[in-house]
């Protein structure tokens, strides 16, 4: 039995020597790529207060200009010293519903959500506060105007009283002076590319989660790339050419994205490879305790194999953990991921849509103002009033302020989504940051995490300020997400800090390439012998 189990190790260590190899030496990386970032300024651009000297046409009045008699929603932006309105337009009949696949990946009565696909989202219009005029590729060109924000930092705040708009002023060409601004910047480097994502590829991947996105690329020797989301002002990620370079090394050989043409079928070979590497632990660990070693006495072979002893022994828990937990991970994504598929959309007149700025500062809420949404619920229309760190609900209706309302709203999507009745959440809990359930892979912040009962104990985690559905986790989820956030990405060294958790990831990774090497050393030694 023992000799069969140690023929059989010694066969299958052969066959997944290089796959762990190449784990490790990829994984070796990982820990220098989160380090190694593209140089950027800020990942968070602060909320500007609505210049109201600035707003000279209400929203209605703009979109009666071009006979526009419906919105999908709206908010302000400002590109300097121009403010817009930033329209999202109503989605074409053919984007709307749930596809049957969609459905179905989410379980139980989680069915009826209303959800499109990111091909489909209509591009926003910039409307002029000044004139209603159209600002032309508004989208693109505020694409450009945040990214750079991102990149280089926020431009100073133009001076108050240099904002004071006479008569003159109010026939000032602001989509010349918005365009002009972003294409030929007073300094700071050039844009070289703009482009639209509405699916991921093989630099922005899956991970990212947000879409559709802007890749905005500047002519710098590092060639930085920087993804922006323009409906929420969001950075959602950068990309140089050194961090490119690692990147597609972890992918090629981490991940094994040289076999992307395959599908789901790379899952399954990494998955099948990962459950092997921990069976052939297991048979080590039984040989080492079932075996002894002989003094080398200076027997090169006994020597080689000594030594494999002895470094596999002290690697190969990590070994068991790192393969247990990526071969889990592997599995788990047969599960297809459509949180991206699910959020709220809604139409609103034209007629409606006009804020009355100078009551909803008379509201009690927290003042300055920064900006102004709608959104519906309970078949109710309110103006979603950003001010502060607050958010506050007013019925377009009657005015009245609704209590606690981002958590009503987000009670309202989890239910849209789940198909559940709101009195099946057991708790609404507002997260504002990451932790090991929600982690930074989901992306979105802040969220709030509804959780419900059984049957599922599922928990919809939803980010109101956009009506997405941010992450959905189940038992199945959360274990394989523990699973491979402590297993296979050190957390449980979280106590220590990062730099901390590193260190010990590149020293357990650098123990699995010691194991296989001196696991081949000892191959190449008796296959040569014999």
């Amino acid at each position: 039995m023992r000799s069969r189990i140690y023929q059989l190790h010694r066969r299958l260590s052969i066959i997944i020597a290089v796959p762990v190899l190449l784990w490790a030496a990829s994984g070796f990386m990982h820990p220098l790529m989160t380090t190694i970032r593209p140089a950027i300024a800020t990942q968070a651009i602060p909320a500007t207060p609505i210049d109201h000297r600035r707003i000279h046409m209400t929203l209605q009045e703009a979109l009666r200009l071009h006979h526009m008699d419906s919105i999908a929603n709206f908010r302000l932006v400002h590109i300097d010293t121009n403010w817009f309105y930033q329209v999202q337009l109503p989605w074409p009949r053919s984007a709307m519903g749930v596809p049957d696949q969609t459905r179905a990946s989410l379980p139980g009565s989680a069915r009826s959500a209303f959800s499109g696909s990111p091909e489909s989202v209509p591009i926003p219009i910039y409307l002029s506060c000044l004139n209603g005029n159209v600002l032309a590729a508004g989208d693109w060109l505020y694409a450009q105007y945040i990214a750079r924000q991102f990149l280089e930092g926020q431009p100073p705040l133009p001076n108050p009283k240099a904002g004071d708009l006479g008569v003159g002023e109010k026939v000032h060409d602001c989509c010349g002076a918005a365009t002009e601004c972003v294409l030929n910047p007073v300094k700071g480097v050039k844009v070289s590319n703009v482009s639209l994502l509405r699916n991921f590829d093989h630099e922005y991947k899956s991970i990212n989660r947000i879409l559709p996105v802007y890749r905005v690329s500047f002519e710098r020797p590092d060639g930085i790339r920087v993804y922006v989301e323009t409906t929420s002002d969001r950075f959602s990620f950068a990309m140089d050419n050194h961090r490119a370079f690692f990147d597609e090394i972890f992918r090629l050989f981490h991940t094994y994205g040289w076999l992307d043409a395959l599908g789901k079928g790379r899952l399954a070979i990494e998955g099948c490879l990962a459950l092997l590497a921990f069976v052939t632990s297991l048979m080590g660990i039984y040989i080492f305790f079932t075996t002894r070693t002989k003094m080398p006495k200076g027997n090169p072979m006994l020597k080689a194999r000594r030594n494999h002893r002895y470094v596999s022994i002290i690697a190969v828990l990590f070994t068991l953990l790192w393969t247990f937990s990526g071969g889990y991970h592997a599995f788990s994504k047969f599960r297809d991921d459509t949180r991206g598929q699910f959020f709220a959309r809604d139409n609103f007149s034209a007629m409606t849509a006009t804020p009355d700025l100078a009551k909803l500062q008379s509201a009690p809420i927290p003042l300055p103002i920064t900006n102004i949404g709608l959104t519906k619920m309970d078949g109710k229309s309110y103006w979603r009033v950003s001010a502060s760190s607050q958010v506050t609900y007013i019925n377009t209706a009657d005015e009245s302020v609704l209590p606690d309302g981002d958590a009503h709203y987000a009670a309202s999507l989890a239910a849209t989504f789940s198909g559940r009745p709101a009195t099946a959440i057991q708790s609404t809990t507002l997260i504002r940051t990451f932790g090991d359930e929600y982690n930074f892979s989901d992306k979105r912040l802040p969220v709030w995490k509804i959780s419900y009962a059984a049957p599922y104990h599922d928990r919809y985690y939803v980010e109101t300020g956009t009506g997405h559905l941010a992450s959905y986790v189940d038992g199945q989820e959360a274990r394989e997400g523990w699973s491979f956030s402590v297993f296979h990405k050190h957390h449980f060294m979280d106590w220590g800090g990062k730099t901390l958790r590193d260190i010990s990831t590149l020293f357990w990774a650098f123990a699995q390439i010691a194991m296989v090497v001196v696991g081949l050393i000892l191959w190449f030694r008796a296959a040569r012998k014999r």
